[in-house]
C-alpha cells in the first residue's frame, strides 16, 4: 500500500509570442504554458504521475493556484485506492460539493480535477506497464463503461448503449491494434495557418505540409475578410484544387457574421469553419451550421463538459467533434465524449494546438479506433510542430500520421530540465 505525500505544481511558460507561434484572431501573442502538476508518493517503484493544464500565458499561475488547492483531497490518501477504481476516483473530486460550487463542472476548477485525474492515470498506466491508448483499448466494456459519469448523459446515451457500443467494437480490437502499429493514427496540420504568419511563410509551410504527407491542412482566419481572402487563395494555389482546407475562427464572429464571412470564403472548398462563434452557444452553432451548410462545423475544444457535447450533438450543431485532453475533466469525461460520437455518428478529430496536447490526445483517439468507434475514417489528430522536444515521450509523427506510442503513461511528462528552465518565476 501506498500513499500521496504531494502534489507538486508549476507555472510554465514558453515564449511563444515572439515568433507569433499559435496566433490567431483571438489570440494574437500567445504563450503557450502549462499549469503543471506532479503526483508525489511513497511507493517504493519511484513511479510519480504527471498532468498539466494548457493554457496561454497570462493566468497560468491562477490555474496553477487552482491544482494546488486540491492537495487537501489527495494528499495522505492511499494511491491504489484511486487507481483500483479510476470512476470512484473522479467522482471523488467532481462530485465534491464545494468544489462543484465554483463549476460546476466547469472552469479553472474543473481543468484542475482534469490535470490530477490525468496524472492518476499516469501512474496506473506506469505501473501497468502500457502507454494508456493500450491500457485503455485492453479493458473490458464493463470496465470502461464504470469509468463514466452518465449523470446528465441518460437522455442521450445509457450506460446499456455504451456497453452495446463497444461490444460491437470489441471483437476486431487486435486487428485494429495492429493496423494502428503499423500505419499510424491519420494526423492533419495547422503549423502552416497561424495568422501572424506571412503569406511566403504560409505557402512554404503548406509545401512542405504536404511532403509530410499531412492530410488537410487548417488556416486561421477572422480578423479581417479580404486578408482571409487572399491567404486562403495562397493557401489553395499552392495546394491544388482537391487537398482539404480547414478554417479556424476561435469564436471571433457573431452568428450571422459567422454565416455571412464563410459564405465569402466558400469559393475555397471548405473542409469545416471551426469555432465560428462563441463555444457556449449551441443553438448559435446550430444555426451556422445550417446557414453555411454543406460547409461542416467542427467544435469542442473549449466545450466546458460532457453535457456541453451532448446538447451540441442533439441540437445538430456539431458536424465534427473536437475533444481536448486537458479541458475538461481528465481522461473519464473524454471517454464519456468519445462514446457521445460514437452513438450520434460524428467522427472525432481531436484539438492539439498546444504545449503537450499532440502528446496526450493521441492516446485518446488511438483508444476511440481500437475499442470505440472501430474507425479512422474521416477521423485525424491535430498537429502543430512545437515544443515537442521538451516532453519525455514526444509526438512520433511520419508521412503525415501518428505512430503510436509504446512507453508506458499518459504522454504529459515534460523533462525535469524543461520544467525548471521555463519556470514562470525564472
Amino acid at each position: 500500500m501506498s500513499r500521496i505525500v504531494a502534489l507538486d505544481t508549476t507555472d510554465i511558460r514558453f515564449p511563444t509570442s515572439l515568433s507569433l507561434d499559435g496566433s490567431d484572431a483571438m489570440n494574437p501573442d500567445p504563450d503557450y504554458s502549462a499549469a503543471y502538476v506532479r503526483i508525489v508518493t511513497d511507493a517504493d517503484d519511484g513511479i510519480d504521475g504527471h498532468g498539466f493544464v494548457f493554457t496561454i500565458g497570462r493566468g497560468n499561475d491562477v490555474q496553477v493556484a487552482a491544482i494546488d488547492s486540491l492537495a487537501a483531497h489527495l494528499v495522505g490518501m492511499d494511491v491504489e485506492h484511486f487507481l483500483d477504481d479510476m470512476g470512484a476516483a473522479a467522482r471523488h473530486l467532481v462530485w465534491d460539493s464545494q468544489l462543484r460550487w465554483l463549476g460546476p463542472e466547469k472552469g479553472v476548477m474543473h481543468m484542475a480535477i482534469g490535470a490530477v485525474i490525468n496524472a492518476l492515470w499516469d501512474i496506473k498506466c506506469k505501473r501497468a506497464g502500457l502507454p494508456l491508448w493500450q491500457l485503455l483499448s485492453r479493458m473490458s466494456p464493463e470496465e470502461i463503461v464504470a469509468l463514466v459519469d452518465f449523470r446528465y448523459l441518460t437522455n442521450a446515451l445509457t450506460p446499456d448503449e455504451a456497453l452495446q457500443i463497444l461490444r460491437a467494437a470489441e471483437a476486431g480490437r487486435d486487428e485494429r491494434e495492429a493496423a494502428l502499429l503499423d500505419t499510424g493514427y491519420p494526423a492533419y496540420t495547422t503549423t502552416p495557418g497561424w495568422l501572424g504568419y506571412s503569406d511566403e511563410k504560409l505557402a512554404r509551410l503548406c509545401r512542405e505540409a504536404i511532403a509530410d504527407g499531412f492530410v488537410q491542412i487548417k488556416l486561421k482566419v477572422g480578423a479581417n475578410l479580404d486578408d482571409d481572402i487572399r491567404r486562403l487563395g495562397v493557401a489553395r494555389d499552392t495546394v491544388g484544387p482537391d487537398f482539404p482546407l480547414a478554417i479556424d475562427a476561435n469564436q471571433r464572429w457573431e452568428v450571422a457574421e459567422a454565416i455571412e464571412w464563410v459564405g465569402a470564403l466558400a469559393q475555397f472548398d471548405l473542409a469545416w469553419i471551426e469555432e465560428p462563434t462563441s463555444p457556449d452557444d449551441i443553438l448559435g452553432h446550430a444555426e451556422i451550421a445550417r446557414g453555411v451548410h454543406p460547409v461542416r462545423v467542427a467544435t469542442g475544444e473549449h466545450a466546458a463538459n460532457r453535457v456541453m457535447f451532448k446538447q451540441f450533438l442533439q441540437a445538430e450543431a456539431m458536424h465534427v467533434m473536437q475533444i481536448d485532453a486537458a479541458r475538461v475533466g481528465g481522461v473519464n469525461e473524454n471517454v464519456a465524449q468519445l462514446l457521445l460520437a460514437a452513438k450520434f455518428g460524428v467522427p472525432v478529430c481531436p484539438h492539439a494546438g498546444g504545449v503537450g496536447l499532440c502528446e496526450a490526445v493521441q492516446h485518446l483517439s488511438m483508444f476511440d479506433f481500437v475499442a470505440v468507434s472501430g474507425s479512422r475514417e474521416g477521423r485525424m489528430i491535430e498537429f502543430v510542430d512545437h515544443l515537442h522536444e521538451h516532453f519525455v515521450v514526444p509526438t512520433d509523427v511520419r508521412k503525415g500520421a501518428y505512430m503510436p506510442p509504446l512507453a508506458p503513461g499518459n504522454g504529459m511528462e515534460m523533462h525535469e530540465s524543461s520544467r525548471s528552465e521555463f519556470t514562470y518565476a525564472n
